[in-house]
């Protein structure tokens, strides 16, 4: 099934703009601190859209960057529709009140060259922290008629969509018109979404997978949206089941870490999940156990197994490359020594050294093969993951990156995501990333495989705060495992360390270079929340801090 081309050459602000008259809502922004919920209708949504266009265009010309540097609050939507409205190129960022990531917000800020910024008043001090643009402009202060939408180019950047930096440093897909539209279509598609679903959530508008859920797809699907600022999860992971429980026909979406916390939850009462149409599970590697545990919680509150979607995309394909279809999540045990060595093959409950892994569903919309040296290949075979289609990134901003225009068998264009994976029984498998895969003795290891195992090996880890990493020195290729550990828990650092050694070597006869017990946020995160490896290595590659 290919993205229909009526699709590809209506822009995405036509379908805002012909509900302009609509005075259902569209943005519901639950504002938990202040016990409040504040929502705009298409009408009002559309108005303001207008009027920031319209502000745009009297301080920038086609082409030029415009940083949105706010909170995750209603200003944001508007802030991003009426970049698109004025014809320039939105550069979704944050609000720079964690100081955590202001290293790479400035970093953002630089590569893209944005003279005017977007925000809101309660940031405005904050962001004057960051540098001194060409044109600071305020949200709540922009009044007025407005414009129409510019009309735009498919083929033109609709915004930089900057990378988490969880495998690099992070770079600016430049995500065209045509692309945005062909993501839009394609996972209103794989989700089911439509004027009757509400899109819930709280991923991060500057993080790829938000910005589409919560943001893009409500437009172009005509739905709603009702979203919190991801603080307040992180906070309170029982407020995403509220919203799960208190909306119709829910659609959300987050990456794995999310469903176990949400296990962990304190307060369940009065919970009803019957009306989740599709919890999207995606951005990490997704976990067998994490599924299991999730439907163990809370099918007793209506929870449907098959609402559980296991998904893989990446800021480069404007997110959507393959999903989980009706049928939910599909976990099949392979030979653990053959994925090893590059082949799938599936075993039996019985068969003592298999892995586990969770199934990432079927491309839709666009073409997915598995190559290696430059050759596709069959079923059960491993490589890298190559994706061909109209939602693809045309590159990085003003860099230039192999990553994209590769050619496969006479066609050009495919983006190599630097993903390994593998086809089975028709399936899509994610095995690792190609720049973290461990060798040791010509034996391939991948680093979520161990840092799953040390997460289980003792109650004193956050399962969801662990680095596994390779090191090379004298002795040859080594692993080191760095974990946090579980706040309000007291335990001897040695009796943790030989649980995780003891079960890293049995799981997957590795002895490990070292292991260290680190304090609850010392493990470095990218701003979207999940470890970096690249930054852990350097911190602790040596085993000491």
């Amino acid at each position: 099934m290919t993205v229909p081309e009526e699709v590809l050459r209506t822009p995405l602000l036509d379908r805002l703009f012909a509900r302009a008259s609509d005075e259902r809502p569209v943005f519901t922004f639950q504002d938990f601190p202040a016990g409040e919920e504040h929502t705009l209708s298409w009408a009002q949504l559309a108005a303001r859209v207008r009027a920031v266009a319209g502000r745009l265009r009297e301080v920038a010309a086609p082409g030029d960057r415009v940083a949105i540097v706010a909170p995750q609050e209603l200003s944001y939507p508007v802030a991003f529709f009426g970049v698109l409205a004025a014809g320039l190129i939105a550069v979704p960022l944050f609000d720079p009140a964690s100081r955590a990531h202001r290293g790479r917000l400035a970093g953002a800020l630089r590569d893209c060259g944005a003279d005017v910024w977007l925000t809101s008043a309660r940031a405005l001090d904050r962001v004057r922290e960051l540098g001194d643009p060409a044109h600071l402009l305020v949200l709540d202060e922009i009044d007025g008629d407005g414009i129409d939408p510019v009309p735009v180019a498919m083929d033109a950047p609709a915004y930089l969509q900057y990378t988490s930096g969880s495998t690099r440093e992070p770079a600016g897909a430049i995500i065209t018109h045509r692309a945005l539209v062909a993501s839009c279509w394609q996972t209103s598609r794989a989700y089911e979404v439509d004027e009757g679903v509400t899109c819930v959530g709280w991923i991060p508008f500057f993080h790829d997978m938000g910005l589409i859920q919560l943001l893009c797809l409500p437009v172009f699907g005509g739905a709603r949206s009702v979203f919190m600022a991801p603080v307040e999860f992180v906070r309170r992971p029982e407020r995403w089941l509220r919203q799960m429980s208190e909306f119709p026909n829910v659609f959300t979406a987050a990456p794995n870490f999310a469903f176990d916390l949400a296990v962990e939850a304190a307060s369940r009462e009065g919970l009803d999940l019957s009306g989740v149409r599709v919890a999207l599970n995606g951005s990490e590697p997704v976990r067998p156990r994490t599924v299991e545990e999730f439907q163990k919680a809370f099918g007793p509150y209506g929870f449907r197994r098959e609402a559980h979607r296991p998904s893989y995309g990446l800021a480069e394909a404007t997110v959507y490359v393959a999903s989980a279809g009706p049928e939910g999540p599909t976990t099949t045990a392979f030979d653990r020594s053959a994925l090893a060595r590059g082949r799938a093959v599936e075993v039996g409950p019985d068969f003592e050294d298999r892995q586990e892994l969770v199934s990432v569903g079927r491309p839709l919309g666009q073409r997915v093969a598995i190559v290696h040296e430059g050759r596709e290949q069959p079923e059960g075979a491993m490589g890298e993951i190559w994706v061909h289609g109209p939602h693809v990134a045309a590159g990085y901003w003003r860099r230039e990156d192999d990553a994209f225009g590769a050619r496969l068998d006479g066609l050009g264009g495919w983006l190599r995501t630097g993903d390994l994976g593998v086809f089975h029984r028709g399936e899509l498998y994610i095995t690792g990333r190609i720049k973290d895969v461990i060798v040791i003795d010509g034996r391939n290891h991948y680093p979520q495989d161990i840092e799953a195992t040390a997460a289980q090996a003792h109650p004193a880890i956050r399962r969801d705060r662990v680095a596994a990493f390779g090191v090379r020195d004298a002795r040859g290729e080594g692993v080191v495992v760095v974990a946090e550990q579980a706040r309000e828990t007291e335990v001897d650092p040695k009796e943790v360390s030989r649980a995780v050694l003891r079960a890293v070597g049995r799981e997957h006869e590795v002895a490990l270079r070292s292991f260290r017990l680190v304090p609850p946020g010392a493990l470095p995160r990218t701003s979207s929340g999940k470890v970096a490896r690249s930054a852990a290595r350097t911190r602790y590659g040596d085993g000491h801090e």
